[in-house]
């Protein structure tokens, strides 16, 4: 035995903190409605129109009046992700309430205006600074009394400021099998690294890069003939069942995280 080991033995860890997670929110507070308090010297944004739209259309009451969840997703790009969320047939536990962007247009913006779905912007830009931006990301994702925020193909890393208020109801897609390979090029590094199998994850988000929680995996084989496209076009297919089938089932029931361990049900 090494003696600095007998020594000084590991410490005693403590036990995985366990939280239960229901996507309908409680009693209205600044957390659940995206009302947040302003930071010194930040102005509290206005919800613009994203809240205006959705009064206006008395389409998202609260989680008493109501049984089917409201979804929120954000998106920055094509918006694929979203689109199989938005053919995902009725009768299901939630609904696309609106889709936001950090850009002014994108073609998610496009697929959701021609579903009905409301949508809105908040660019970078547009804010004295990242916290600002992300208090008023915040106010206008929670005007639709959002139960669960979606992350599809959204290109912009969400702050404390933002994950604080939708507690563990943020999720996030990432094409390779966390934790391996985060980052921006999963594929490609996949296919540098010589694996066979690889795949798509769903996480919680927690402020880290890839790094929350792991709700579900899918494998995805990689072919010898493989370059990073074909790959990372065959992970997708199987990202948008995948994607798909967890919000559901964290729509659908209450799901519990502790430490690093995401139950669902």
């Amino acid at each position: 035995m090494n003696r600095l080991a007998a020594n000084y033995p590991e410490p005693a860890r403590p036990p995985p903190t366990e939280r239960t997670v229901t996507t309908v929110p409680p009693a209205p507070s600044a957390q659940s409605t995206g009302r947040l308090a302003p930071s010194p010297g930040v102005a509290a944004p206005s919800p613009g129109a994203a809240s205006a739209a959705a009064s206006a259309a008395g389409a998202f009451p609260g989680p008493a009046a109501r049984g089917v969840k409201n979804v929120v997703v954000l998106a920055s790009g094509a918006g694929t992700l979203l689109q199989a969320l938005l053919d995902d047939p009725d009768p299901k536990p939630y609904r696309i309430a609106a889709v936001g962007s950090d850009r002014a247009t994108c073609v998610a913006l496009d697929r959701a205006a021609a579903a009905g779905v409301p949508t809105f912007s908040c660019r970078i830009a547009d804010h004295p600074g990242r916290e600002a931006w992300n208090r008023s990301l915040a106010v206008k994702t929670g005007s639709f009394n959002t139960d669960l925020v979606v992350l599809a193909g959204f290109m912009k890393l969400v702050g404390p400021v933002f994950l604080a208020a939708f507690p563990d109801r943020v999720v996030n897609a990432h094409p390779s099998l966390l934790p391996a390979f985060p980052g921006m090029h999963a594929p490609a590094d996949a296919l540098a690294h010589g694996v066979k199998l690889t795949g798509c994850t769903v996480f919680l988000v927690d402020g880290g890069v890839d790094a929350g929680p792991i709700v579900a995996q899918r494998a995805v084989p990689v072919h010898d003939d493989d370059d990073a496209q074909a790959l990372h076009e065959r992970i997708k297919v199987a990202e948008r069942t995948l994607l798909v089938e967890v919000v559901a089932a964290l729509t659908r029931a209450s799901y519990t995280v502790t430490g690093r361990k995401v139950s669902v049900g």
